[in-house]
């Protein structure tokens, strides 16, 4: 754990989130200034500045966790695409954005300059409940 980092803040329940699933090495969250509805990221609760950073078996448990949250949202969300992308700039902790695609989303096929939606309190609400009823 790194004292100033916001993940390892939020793995440590120092943050609120909206948490959709966790074990005991990966959480999901909703991310707070998202691209689409339901944009989520899956952040390992070990701090790494990478994913790319971890060692050969924990990347394939990330990515085994990465594919168990896509499924979440496929289900819950009702699309067959979901994005998936690694910045990692903006935090420097290791994260996976996930972007469920749905037709009229505001975005283009492919992310040059993002175009963030900003849903109210309301449907982030609504987006949460979904999710965690597919999650629970």
């Amino acid at each position: 754990m790194v004292e100033d980092c916001i993940f390892c803040r939020i793995a440590k329940g120092e943050i609120p989130c909206d948490k959709i699933w966790e074990d005991e090495n990966f959480f999901a969250i909703l991310d707070i200034n998202p691209y689409v509805r339901g944009h989520v990221i899956v952040v390992p609760r070990l701090h790494a500045r990478w994913v790319w950073d971890s060692d050969d078996d924990e990347y394939v448990r990330y990515m085994l966790a990465v594919k168990k949250v896509v499924g979440f949202l496929r289900r819950a969300l009702n699309t067959e695409c979901v994005q998936e992308f690694i910045v990692g700039a903006e935090v420097a902790h290791a994260h996976v954005h996930l972007l469920p695609r749905i037709e009229g989303d505001g975005l283009p096929e492919v992310l040059h300059e993002p175009m963030r939606v900003k849903p109210s309190e309301k449907e982030m609400k609504e987006i949460f409940e979904k999710i965690k009823l597919v999650v629970d």
